[in-house]
């Protein structure tokens, strides 16, 4: 077909897929909408997704590709509040390993996460590898031990990891947790960090309903953004890629039984 198709005896001409489209590919035609700039087209499925009347379909979005929705919206205000505010970052983990099917879950779910004009371009690895994650432990405090002997070390906590570390064999980088998941993206890809966080907090709070915990892994963040290569080494990179974003993940140790506070919320009006 070509890039939209409308069925006719559906359609009532409401334009409300060309005003939703957001580059402007779709114009209003004698028998209905049509592609105007196909070459505009993002893939975003706005067209098929809003259509009241389920009468356009879109090859780069296809209408069987996306089910309806029952209702809207899905939680009331009381429990998304409620479920936004309950998410904690997990530093005590079970020592037991998440099955892979849900580990699929965490990733399928994170795929949906809104990228700059719809590029997505965000893949994961999945570590489980005990002894790989032992590695990274070590080779980041390696790094950090590398870091504390410059004139201005990468961060005041270093020393603190370390000591830990190497007197207590305490693992203050990934706290044990059972799983490290790294997003990648094309080293060319624009906004790559960026659809990365959307992406990454999709999966953390999705987290918590499959009963997961999770944490954002920013000393190994810090370490990946250095370039250190002895880490970029452990991981396996694919050359046209780089990381941008890392979490950790496990079932929690404990649970929480209060919703924590934050600073007062600070606005300005305009």
């Amino acid at each position: 077909m070509e890039l939209i198709e409308v069925n006719l005896e559906k359609c009532i001409k409401c334009g409300i897929c060309i005003d939703a489209c957001p580059t402007r590919a779709l114009v209003m035609g004698a028998d209905g909408p049509e592609a105007g700039q196909p070459q505009n087209c993002n893939e975003c499925g706005h067209c098929v997704a809003i259509c009241p009347q389920g009468a356009m379909d879109n090859k780069k979005a296809p209408l069987a590709n996306q089910p309806a929705l029952q209702e809207f919206p899905v939680l009331n205000e009381k429990n998304a509040q409620q479920f936004l505010r309950s998410r904690r970052s997990i530093r005590c983990y079970r020592n037991a390993a998440v099955p892979r099917d849900t580990l699929l879950k965490l990733v399928e779910i994170a795929r949906f996460a809104p990228t700059a004009s719809n590029r997505q371009g965000v893949s994961y690895i999945i570590i489980e590898d005990k002894q790989i994650l032992k590695k990274v432990t070590e080779v980041i405090i390696e790094w950090m031990e590398a870091e504390v002997l410059k004139d201005t070390p990468s961060h005041w906590s270093f020393p603190i990891h370390i000591r830990a570390y190497r007197e207590n064999g305490l693992d203050n980088i990934l706290h044990d947790a059972p799983h490290l998941i790294l997003a990648m993206a094309s080293n060319d890809l624009l906004n790559g960090r960026e659809n990365t966080i959307f992406s990454l907090a999709y999966l953390e709070l999705f987290a918590t309903s499959l009963g997961l915990g999770s944490c954002w892994a920013g000393l190994i963040e810090m370490c990946v953004f250095s370039k250190y290569g002895p880490l970029l080494e452990l991981f396996k990179i694919p050359q046209d890629k780089v990381i941008t974003g890392a979490v950790m993940l496990g079932y929690p140790k404990y649970s929480f039984k209060r919703l924590v506070d934050r600073n007062p919320l600070d606005v300005t009006w305009l």
